[in-house]
């Protein structure tokens, strides 16, 4: 069989939650089953490290699709330009959207629809584009992944696709995720918080993962704070909206806030596992990766009570109202000062995350695009 994968993602260095998810399954997929051509269409220069085996041809068609302007022309011009020469039996896109123009089965993965509960969130021509153009795509697919059960039952109710349709394929953590010892956690501390002791927060900055709360939250919780903790941020400024901006600069504590950008891997790790805690507040999440990455680093989570996250967190996270600047605060606190509570998280923790590895996540996307291809 010939599979077409949209792979516009897999941009070395540059990785984000839904290019981790395309390379983790890819590089398993594509090396488990050898009896299978596939052709990884890419939008810029690729890098060789994504060809992860000798039954992947790499095509680049241009041009680079970041603007919704340019992802009209990519996915409705490039793209059937190039599956026509393909003549693939499947097309499948790990970012959700596809090509409306082509005649070829095609599968995508959904990882959430939060621009139809947040619109507002996104810049106008990206929102206006996803709104248009996704509840198509969900029609045209012959079959669908999503991450988690949250995701599915959204999917179901927004665009009326059959769940039958649809498959859960939960996602992973990166493996290089693990506990560090006593003197690696101080080291890492000396490093990015002068050795003091943080909280961390991993994710682009943008306004759904909640910063707005999370700094109201900290500045009030460093008013009684006697312990010198800090707020770690790590993460690119996606969309870093004027209400973030102004929750910010009123933070009476904002010199506690150490943004340190994006990490590389080995960096982030280490950033996670020297943490207190790891503060992920989200409004709105299909999954969220990190939950995953901090139960493998042993470190304990806050997290939030609404949408996929109670669904990845189990019973081994600290729940939060993400609307409530209180609930947030007090789970700071919570957290800062109990460790037996801490300790029984990391536990749950190491049972919880055996739910979620990229092997699992392989093994039920290609069983997932398996019943595409079956049917003829």
């Amino acid at each position: 069989m010939k599979i077409a994968v949209n792979t516009r993602l897999l941009i070395k260095n540059k990785l984000e939650g839904i290019g981790w998810f395309t390379y983790e399954n890819l590089s398993r997929i594509t090396q488990q089953h050898s009896e299978h051509q596939f052709y990884f269409i890419f939008d810029r220069p690729h890098d060789e490290s994504f060809i992860f085996s000798d039954n992947i041809t790499p095509i680049e068609v241009f041009p680079q699709a970041r603007h919704p302007f340019l992802y009209y022309l990519w996915f409705e011009q490039s793209i059937p330009r190039a599956l026509k020469k393909i003549n693939p039996d499947l097309f499948f896109s790990p970012d959700g959207y596809l090509s409306l123009r082509t005649p070829y089965k095609s599968m995508n993965v959904f990882h959430d629809l939060n621009f139809e509960h947040y619109p507002a969130d996104l810049p106008f021509f990206e929102r206006k584009y996803y709104r248009h153009f996704f509840p198509k795509y969900a029609q045209k697919a012959a079959r669908i992944a999503t991450v988690s059960e949250y995701s599915k039952s959204d999917i179901v109710k927004q665009y009326g696709v059959s769940p039958d349709k649809i498959d859960v394929v939960y996602n992973g953590a990166n493996e290089t995720f693990a506990p560090l010892t006593g003197d690696q956690k101080k080291a890492v501390r000396a490093e990015r918080t002068e050795g003091s002791p943080y909280f961390v927060y991993v994710g682009a900055l943008n306004p759904r993962k909640n910063l707005v709360n999370l700094f109201k939250a900290f500045d009030a919780f460093k008013s009684a704070d006697q312990k010198g903790i800090k707020l770690l941020v790590v993460g690119e400024k996606m969309y870093w909206s004027d209400q973030i901006a102004k929750a910010y600069e009123q933070m009476k504590y904002k010199q506690e806030v150490i943004f340190s950008g994006r990490l590389k891997l080995p960096e982030l790790r280490e950033a996670v596992g020297a943490a207190i805690a790891l503060t992920y507040v989200s409004y709105f999440e299909g999954f969220g990766i990190p939950i995953v990455e901090a139960f493998n680093a042993e470190t304990p989570v806050i997290t939030s009570n609404v949408t996929s996250m109670p669904e990845v967190a189990g019973d081994a996270a600290l729940l939060i109202d993400p609307f409530s600047v209180d609930s947030i605060c007090d789970a700071l606190n919570r957290m800062s000062s109990d460790e037996k509570l801490r300790q029984e998280l990391i536990e749950k923790g190491k049972i919880q995350r055996k739910k979620f590895t990229w092997d699992k996540s392989a093994e039920r996307l290609w069983n997932s695009m398996e019943k595409v291809l079956a049917e003829r």
